[in-house]
C-alpha cells in the first residue's frame, strides 16, 4: 500500500514556492539543467570582478582589405616603342603597382638599320632581332595581332595562333592604359604587277628572302643558255630612294659583285641595278650636299640612279619607267614608304589626314584619357622646329626617345604626377652605301667614305638593344673582317617542306634520282 502526503502539506508546500522570487527559480532551473548535461556541455564558470562584469564584450576583428588589383598597361606593338617603353616600365615600377602586357605580331623586335647588312651576309639573321620575353622578364608577352579596339570599353580584340588553330574568333583583352605602337606598313601604289612580282624590305624574313633570291638568279643565269632570260636573271630594280632602298641597293650591289668572282661566265659587269626615285634627290635626312655625293658614288659604282622617275608597271616581269624605259626583270623590290598600320582605322580615336593618331606633346592621344602613341603611328608635335606644326619625323631616332618619355609620362599619371613633353632636336644621319661606303650628317658635320661607314656601324651598335646583341653583332664584324665574305644561298628556307614532300611523292629521295 502505498502512503501518500496529506493534502494539507502539499498545499502549504505550493504556497511557498509561489512566495519565492523570480530570480531564485531561474537559479534553481538552471542549477537542474547543468546537473541534466554531461560533463563536457557544461560551461565552464570563473569567478569575475565587478569590473569585467560591467565592461563591454569585445569588437570581432575587421575583415583584412581585399588585395588590391594592379593596373594593367597594354602596349600594342613590338617594335621601338613598344619594347623600349615596356624596358623601361619595367625598370621603373614598384612591386606590385602595375603589370605590362605586350601584344606583338611576331615574339621578336627587329632592328631595322640592320636589315642590309644582313641580307649581304655581314650579320646573322638571328642577331638583328631581339627576343621580347627574354628583354621584358618582367612583363607578359602575348604574341598576337590587335584587331580592332574599343578604348570607351577599355577592350582589345586579338587574334592569336591558338585562336586561328581553334577556329574560335579574336579574344578580348581588358586594360587600364593603352599604348599604341604597330608601326607602320609598306606603302603601296595601284601599280600594274606590283603585287606579283614586288619584293618588301622591311622584316627580316623579306631581308633574308630577298638576299637568296639574287644569290638564285646568278645561278640561274649562270646556267642559262637563253640570253633573254640571263639578261632578266641579272637586272635588278630598286624604287625607292630612302634609307631602306638605298642602302638595300647598297649593300646587295656590293654582295652580288663579290659573288660573281666564283661564277665562270658572269662578270661584274654583267650584273644591271636600277635605282627608281620619284622626286629629285636620294637620302634627304642626310642633306642634298650629301645626297649628291651618294648619286655620285652609286653612279661610279655602275648603278643607274634615274630620278624624278616613276614605275608604271612590271607586268610579266617586265619594269616600264615613266620615262618610257623597260627593263625586263626577275627582281623588283618595293622600299617607296611606309603608311600607318591598319590597326588604327579599326579603333574609336581621332586620326589626321594621313591616318596617323593626333598625339600631344606628351605623347597622349588628343582629348582621349589613359592612351598614349609615339613612332610611326603618331602625329606627334616637333616642338623644336622653327615652324608651327611641325611634326616629328618617322623615325627610329625619334621612336627610342619619345618610348622614354612615353614610360615616364605613364608612370606619372599613375602616381598623379605632372607630364613631360616630348623635345627633341633633331641630330642628323647616317647610312651606307655599301662595304666601307657611307654618307652621314651628324651635328652639322659632314662625313663620306669610310669614316661615314665607321659613324654608321659605331652608332647602330650603340643603339641596338641588349648588351647580349651588341656583343654578337661586333663579333661578327669581327671575324668578317678576318674571312671571306658568305655567298650561300638558302633559298630551300622559304619552303622547308619541299624535298620532304618530293620524296614523299616519289618514293624515294630527290638526290637518288
Amino acid at each position: 500500500m502505498v502512503n501518500r502526503p496529506p493534502r494539507e502539506g502539499q498545499e502549504e508546500h505550493e504556497a511557498r514556492v509561489k512566495k519565492e522570487a523570480p530570480g531564485a527559480q531561474q537559479a534553481r532551473s538552471t542549477g537542474e539543467e547543468h546537473r541534466d548535461r554531461p560533463p563536457h556541455d557544461r560551461p565552464h564558470q570563473e569567478e569575475r570582478s565587478p569590473q569585467e562584469e560591467t565592461a563591454p564584450a569585445p569588437k570581432a576583428p575587421a575583415p583584412a582589405p581585399a588585395p588590391k588589383t594592379p593596373v594593367r598597361i597594354l602596349i600594342v606593338g613590338g617594335g621601338y616603342v613598344g619594347m623600349y617603353t615596356a624596358l623601361h616600365l619595367q625598370r621603373k615600377l614598384r612591386r606590385g603597382e602595375a603589370e605590362v602586357l605586350v601584344v606583338s605580331p611576331e615574339p621578336y623586335m627587329t632592328y631595322q638599320p640592320f636589315l642590309p647588312e644582313a641580307a649581304a651576309g655581314s650579320i646573322s639573321p638571328r642577331h638583328v632581332v631581339v627576343p621580347l620575353r627574354r628583354a621584358l622578364g618582367d612583363c607578359q608577352v602575348l604574341t598576337g595581332e590587335a584587331a580592332s579596339i574599343d578604348h570607351a570599353k577599355r577592350t582589345v580584340m586579338v587574334k592569336t595562333l591558338a585562336t586561328e588553330e581553334e577556329g574560335a574568333g579574336p579574344i578580348a583583352v581588358h586594360y587600364d592604359e593603352l599604348v599604341l605602337a604597330p608601326g607602320s606598313v609598306s606603302r603601296t601604289l595601284p601599280v600594274p604587277g606590283l603585287a606579283d612580282y614586288g619584293i618588301g624590305f622591311k622584316t627580316v624574313e623579306e631581308a633574308i628572302g630577298l638576299r637568296n633570291h639574287v644569290l638564285e638568279q646568278m645561278d640561274i643565269a649562270s646556267s642559262t643558255r637563253d640570253p633573254e632570260v640571263r639578261d632578266a636573271a641579272l637586272t635588278f630594280v630598286f624604287v625607292g630612294g630612302g634609307y631602306a632602298g638605298v642602302e638595300a641597293l647598297g649593300e646587295l650591289e656590293d654582295m652580288a659583285r663579290y659573288a660573281s668572282r666564283y661564277y665562270h661566265n658572269i662578270e661584274p659587269e654583267d650584273l644591271k641595278f636600277i635605282l627608281v626615285e620619284a622626286s629629285g634627290r636620294i637620302l634627304p635626312e642626310v642633306g642634298e650636299e650629301m645626297g649628291q655625293y651618294a648619286i655620285r658614288e652609286l653612279r661610279g659604282r655602275n648603278i643607274d640612279v634615274r630620278l624624278e622617275t616613276r614605275l608604271d608597271s612590271c607586268e610579266n616581269r617586265v619594269a616600264v619607267l615613266s620615262d618610257g624605259a623597260r627593263f625586263p626583270t626577275r627582281t623588283l623590290v618595293w622600299t617607296a614608304g611606309v603608311k600607318p598600320h591598319p590597326l588604327l582605322a579599326a579603333t574609336d580615336l581621332p586620326l589626321d589626314e594621313r591616318g596617323r593618331l593626333k598625339c600631344t606633346a606628351a605623347l597622349q592621344v588628343d582629348g582621349v584619357g589613359h592612351a598614349w602613341a609615339a613612332g610611326d603611328a603618331a602625329a606627334v608635335p616637333d616642338l623644336t622646329a622653327a615652324a608651327s606644326g611641325t611634326l616629328c619625323a618617322p623615325n627610329a631616332q625619334h621612336a627610342v626617345r619619345q618610348a622614354r618619355v612615353l614610360a615616364g609620362n605613364v608612370l606619372a599619371a599613375l602616381r598623379g604626377s605632372s607630364l613631360q613633353d616630348y623635345r627633341h632636336k633633331y641630330v642628323g644621319s647616317v647610312a651606307s652605301l655599301g662595304l666601307h661606303k657611307g654618307v652621314a650628317y651628324l651635328y652639322g658635320k659632314r662625313l663620306k667614305g669610310y669614316p661615314a661607314w665607321f659613324m654608321h656601324r659605331a652608332y647602330h651598335l650603340s643603339r641596338v638593344p641588349t648588351f647580349n646583341r651588341k656583343a654578337r653583332v661586333l663579333a661578327e664584324w669581327t671575324l668578317a673582317g678576318l674571312f671571306k665574305r658568305e655567298i650561300v644561298s638558302l633559298g630551300s628556307l622559304e619552303n622547308p617542306r619541299a624535298e620532304f614532300e618530293l620524296a614523299a611523292g616519289t618514293g624515294r629521295h630527290p638526290e637518288a634520282s
